[in-house]
């Protein structure tokens, strides 16, 4: 009988290629160099990564916050569909329900005067999914998760959706425990470093002693940082290199509204800049270890973004202007992400794709990419790009892009939905705003609403987007009867 070892070895194929996917979590578009050459904040190994691969201009996660893109990418599903549409930890009726109750329950009293009482979620990655981990484990990579998980509690960790190496990866939304950013952690799946020890830095060297202990056969890393998400906080001597940047620059925070908030319009938060500064080290660090191994010819490396920066709260460190608004919105600003691709063997250096490619996608195109077989019936949102990795300027058939928030967002956003088909954008506010039209080619900072004087480009994606929410089962909010005026406007 042929070994396992054999077994696996005859199951992939004659060259396997690597994965490293990186996600930062709460990065804007605008953050990073490679994409703002004016950016208060310094980004050198990502910038560097760019001119090594494919820069797309229109990437985006599958929703404003963190928990539903998360599961986009392990997935292939649209949060709709998954019910994983809000962050896990965020007011949810369906958990205060008996384990048989309907999603449709709800609980309209701890709603307060809420003119909309927000959709119930599920608030674990379910079991029955195969994720992207589980597809490489079963054709013989060794798998890795190093940072935030956020996809579900104990039984429903990284361990039990494929990782064979979970480091620190819990059901946390962020390093809220010990010291934050710095060592001792209370993290529960990350042994403590020396006092003060970084946060980026250790789990870009425990990504790099996992390559180096598995250079001899292929492997599938998911190292999604936690890095920039809140707490703010820097290293010492980063806060002081942009303190000073910030003075001698001459820059001062601004705001103007975004209804109910205030949005930030300059770059100039030396705490955040240390912060992003920090993970651009970090992504280095482990960049040079695949160049130091041989590894980077083989290696497809993915950088993105779970949702947009941070401007309308929680201390609101960054702009993203010219892009609308922030984290939670389904403006450009909450959901339009950095996104690199390298993959020496395959992708032309430098090159740049204004194709849409949305989060749900990553699935289908890495296993086309490694040479392994599609999962159709779980990947059913995703769509391969692979052709674009090719080839930018070739065409590339998909369906419209879609988003389905149906939640207030902790940052001033509206329960909504939104799609894009080609250069249109229509977002459908499910309270007072209603209808949104965007030609984002002409208007990317979304600034003139043309619902009023295109009807017909209205109704044509009015009527995708009510399409989608019922092919994938989405939940929307109700009207709440405690509210002095309850009413539906979908």
């Amino acid at each position: 009988m042929k070994s396992l070892a054999l077994l696996i070895a005859l199951a992939l194929p004659t060259t396997a290629t690597n994965v490293i996917f990186m996600v930062a979590d709460d990065l804007g578009y605008m953050d990073v160099g490679f994409n703002n050459p004016n950016t208060f904040y310094e980004t050198p190994n990502l910038n560097a990564l760019a001119k090594q691969g494919l820069r797309f201009t229109a990437g985006y996660a599958a929703c404003p916050v963190c928990s539903p893109t998360r599961s986009s990418i392990l997935t292939g599903q649209y949060p709709a569909r998954t019910k994983n549409t809000d962050y896990f930890g965020a007011p949810n009726g369906y958990q205060e329900q008996p384990p048989d109750a309907s999603l449709n329950s709800q609980n309209p009293g701890k709603h307060g005067n809420r003119p909309l009482i927000p959709a119930p979620y599920l608030s674990r990655l379910a079991a029955s999914h195969t994720t992207i981990a589980e597809a490489f484990k079963a054709k013989g990579y060794a798998t890795m998760h190093a940072g935030k998980w956020h996809l579900g509690p104990a039984g429903s960790s990284p361990e039990d959706h494929g990782f064979d190496v979970n480091i620190g990866g819990h059901e946390a939304g962020g390093p809220y425990g010990g010291k934050g950013y710095f060592s001792p952690y209370n993290n529960p799946k990350l042994p403590d470093g020396p006092d003060g020890e970084h946060l980026p830095d250790r789990l870009a060297s425990e990504v790099s002693k996992f390559i180096v202990s598995n250079k001899d056969r292929p492997f599938f890393i998911y190292f999604p940082f936690y890095s920039v998400h809140t707490p703010l906080m820097g290293r010492a001597d980063l806060v002081k290199k942009y303190q000073e940047k910030k003075q001698r620059l001459g820059l001062k925070a601004a705001f103007k509204p975004e209804s109910p908030r205030e949005n930030r319009v300059v770059q100039e938060h030396a705490v955040y800049a240390a912060m992003v500064d920090a993970m651009d080290e970090a992504a280095g660090k482990v960049l040079k270890c695949l160049d130091d191994n041989g590894l980077a010819d083989d290696t497809i490396v993915v950088f993105f973004s779970d949702n947009g920066g941070l401007s309308t709260s929680e201390g609101s460190p960054t702009s993203n202007l010219p892009l609308r608004a922030g984290k939670g919105w389904t403006y450009e600003g909450g959901i339009r992400e950095p996104l690199v691709i390298r993959w020496p063997k395959t992708v032309k250096a430098g090159g740049t794709c204004e194709t849409p490619v949305i989060s749900t996608d990553f699935f289908p195109t890495l296993l086309e990419a490694c040479g392994l077989a599609p999962l159709p019936q779980q990947h059913k949102d995703g769509v391969s790009f692979l052709n674009l990795l090719k080839n930018p300027a070739t065409k590339h058939e998909r369906a419209p892009l879609f988003w389905h928030y149906p939640h207030w967002g902790n940052q001033g956003g509206i329960p909504s939905g939104a799609v894009r088909a080609g250069n249109w954008k229509l977002i459908e506010f499910y309270w007072k705003k209603g209808f949104e039209l965007y030609d984002l080619t002409n208007d990317p900072g979304e600034l003139h609403n043309l619902a009023a004087t295109n009807p017909a480009k209205l109704a044509e994606l009015k009527t995708c987007l009510e399409n989608f929410r019922k092919d994938t089962g989405a939940v929307l909010p109700m009207a709440n009867p405690k509210h002095k005026t309850p009413f539906k406007t979908w």
